[in-house]
């Protein structure tokens, strides 16, 4: 009989995954004295709701309003 040392195939090694910022550091910047929105707020709802970035539109999550980009 064998061992399962001897017939096991060595394991692969994962890719380490490059962590995202979290938080209200991703809807703002900083710009000298002043604080700048990186997300536009939605229509709707008003100022306090961000709009969710999906690459050729904007969401809201709270009404589901959805802004399209121009191309």
């Amino acid at each position: 009989m064998s061992e399962k040392g001897e017939t096991a195939t060595p394991k692969k090694e994962k890719a380490e995954k490059k962590k995202k910022e979290k938080g209200v550091y991703t809807l703002y910047k900083v710009e000298k004295d002043k604080i700048v929105r990186l997300r536009p707020t939605c229509e709707r709802c008003g100022p306090g709701y961000f709009m969710a970035d999906h690459g050729d539109r904007y969401t809201c999550g709270h009404c589901g309003f959805t802004r399209y980009k121009h191309a």
